[in-house]
């Protein structure tokens, strides 16, 4: 259906609601709204409010002093495709529709995804933007997950993930001796486990002068890389261009202009090569950063132009999912660079978007907080409850953590600097990022009872499942399948005493799994039947099983030949299948300054994420569709 028929359908006020703001101020016309991804707040450890308050986040304290601030309570299962689209819409997921981000619907073998809650056609009622674009609204969407294929007639660049548009992300690569190394990593080298890699092996053969050569493609580029003889430089060069690069251990390159190809389609782009390491046996580590904007991936095209003639080449966030700057001690030195690139990008953005598109409504997201509060080097070094906790090393952390949250402010501030009186500006976030402390690997457990058959490819490492003899699966984040006649072909969900049987076994067998210490990470497992009632999620797009984990511990879909049950990961973060009503680990911050917001006030209670939208939608004047199921947050107005 159509965005236009689906506001048509819709667009009615809810009962109860007058859908116009309380106060004497004319309603604001316009909306800025950050997003930044996994930045937690919470009132013990990451008391941004109190970082604030001691002057740390000067922006934030102006927004604080002049306007709301509370917390904010994300949706189960927490993790970003859900909350996204609970903020957007201000329904919770049953309404929405959105479960999971890899989701799988009857009909469709299970072996892939068959639905994306990354897509924005996977919602099942309107966002904001096409709320306001039926306002005749002027909007800018600046990377924000779900917002792709375009739904509306303006300004779309980047929607993380929606599988629109020549996504270039960024790239690690190795030289094939280290994939031995690797091997036990599986697919956690390709984008969500699933998708194209995100760090590629590459052969390696001898040159004419001693120097190892190699060819680093992606992206429809192949990069020459020569390992000097010496083996303490690289050189790089791009064929009928020449050498582009020369670039000792921790050197950075300047952006390189090159072309890029998307399914046939080329275009000009930049890359910005870093060589991480270098090793006296030839093997390298490099890292090359590609314009994350481009003609393909924006709408209208020309904005990707514009944008990095007037800003610069994208740097959206800082490494991938799932991490890959986690394996060699100089990658952290990698991510604070990328962080600061990002960080820098999007706050030279905001002007530039405001003074060349003049939004009315400008919603913006950066990915780099949750990459770094879920990285292996700075959660678990802050993280008092982790085994070999330092406070020498915890200050360190904080530093590096506080300088991000220092850009987030910063961004913020740009806004603020820009934003009329007839503004809303507001700051929010998808979730926070709970410390992780162990891998609870359940495929290797269905292995071990015989429910999961599987080989391992022997060269790289990525195991591939038998789903004919396989009758019970775990797949991302927090959902079991079950079919004792097997997972072959069409997935349709199973019935029968057989069926109920092998559910409630495989439910005891995972209530009984222990780590060593003696905790069990299953907080409960709850079946489909009950999964709206329980937590609200929809019924058609969920597994057999839904499995909710104590926190430290993180459900682990990768099966392996040792088939063992738990794991310390390199990472020391994760948000997914916690309960964030009861983990405020979770929580994230909300803060709200504009015309017809009262001043100085703080939140007594958290708010919930779907009261966010029916807020802003009454501040603007804006009738609330009748879909909505969160409040309008009435102590906030004035």
């Amino acid at each position: 259906m159509k965005a236009a028929a689906l506001i048509a359908l819709f667009l009615c006020v809810v009962p109860g609601t007058s859908g116009f703001a309380k106060s004497s101020d004319a309603p604001a016309r316009k909306l800025y709204w950050f997003i930044p991804d996994g930045m937690r707040a919470d009132p013990v450890l990451f008391n941004v409010f109190q970082w604030a308050r001691e002057g740390k986040l000067p922006n934030i304290k102006k927004m604080m002093d002049e306007g709301v601030h509370g917390y904010s309570i994300p949706d189960f299962p927490s993790h970003t495709p859900i909350n996204f689209a609970s903020l957007l819409t201000g329904a919770h997921p049953s309404v929405h529709g959105i479960a999971d981000g890899p989701m799988h619907v009857e009909g469709a073998p299970l072996d892939k995804p068959s639905a994306s809650g990354f897509v924005s056609t996977t919602k099942r009622v309107p966002a904001i933007w096409s709320i306001l674009d039926a306002e005749k609204k002027k909007i800018v969407l600046l990377s924000i997950p779900g917002s792709t294929p375009p739904e509306i007639r303006k300004t779309v660049i980047r929607g993380r993930w929606g599988g629109w548009g020549a996504d270039t992300w960024n790239m690690i690569f190795e030289s094939k001796g280290k994939l031995a190394e690797r091997k036990s990593m599986g697919r956690a080298f390709r984008l969500f486990f699933l998708g194209q890699p995100l760090t590629k092996f590459a052969d390696t053969k001898s040159g004419p002068d001693g120097s190892l050569e190699a060819s680093l493609e992606a992206h429809g580029l192949a990069l020459n890389a020569a390992v000097g003889r010496t083996r303490d430089r690289m050189s790089f060069s791009i064929a009928g261009k020449g050498p582009v690069a020369d670039l000792a251990e921790g050197q950075w390159s300047g952006w390189i202009p090159v072309e890029l190809v998307f399914k046939g389609d080329a275009f000009d782009s930049q890359i910005k090569i870093k060589v991480i390491r270098l090793w006296p046996d030839g093997n390298f580590r490099v890292r090359v950063l590609y314009n994350n904007l481009n003609r393909l991936i924006t709408a209208p095209g020309e904005v990707a132009d514009m944008l990095t003639r007037g800003v610069g080449p994208m740097v959206d966030h800082a490494d991938n999912w799932p991490p890959q700057l986690i394996f060699e001690k100089e990658d952290k030195q990698v991510f604070l660079d990328e962080m600061r690139m990002s960080l820098d990008w999007h706050k030279r953005a905001v002007p530039f978007i405001y003074d060349r598109l003049s939004p009315d409504v400008f919603i913006q997201d950066t990915y780099t907080p949750n990459q770094m509060l879920e990285s292996r080097w700075w959660q678990g070094e802050v993280d008092a409850t982790r085994e070999g906790y330092s406070p020498e090393r915890a200050a360190v952390a904080w530093k590096d953590i506080l300088e991000m949250y220092q850009g987030l402010d910063a961004i913020m501030g740009e806004a603020m600097k820009k934003a009329g009186k007839d503004t809303l500006v507001v700051l929010s976030s998808d979730h926070g990022v709970c410390p992780l402390h162990r891998l609870v690997h359940l495929n290797n457990l269905f292995a071990r009872k015989g429910w999961l058959k599987f080989t391992v490819d022997p060269v790289t490492g990525e195991p591939a499942i038998d789903w004919k003899n396989t009758k019970v699966v775990y797949l991302k984040m927090l959902h079991v399948y079950v079919n004792p006649k097997g997972l072959a072909g069409n997935w349709t969900r199973a019935s029968g005493p057989e069926y109920e049987a092998l559910r409630r076994e495989v439910s005891d067998a995972i209530a009984e799994l222990k780590d060593e210490n003696g905790v069990k990470p299953l907080v409960k497992a709850v079946t489909w039947e009950d999964a709206k009632r329980v937590y609200d999620l929809p019924q058609d797009r969920i597994g057999d099983l839904v499995l909710e984990t104590r926190v430290n511990y993180f459900w682990y879909e990768e099966v392996d030949e040792t088939k063992q049950l738990f794991s310390t990961p390199l990472t020391s973060g994760y948000k997914q299948s916690l309960d964030p009503k009861i983990n405020a680990c979770m929580w994230t911050p909300f803060v709200l300054w504009g015309p017809g917001v009262k001043k100085g006030v703080e939140l007594e209670k958290p708010i919930s994420h779907v009261d966010q939208l029916p807020t802003f939608l009454t501040l603007m004047g804006i009738k609330i569709p009748a879909y909505v199921q969160g409040r309008v947050i009435s102590e906030a107005l004035k």
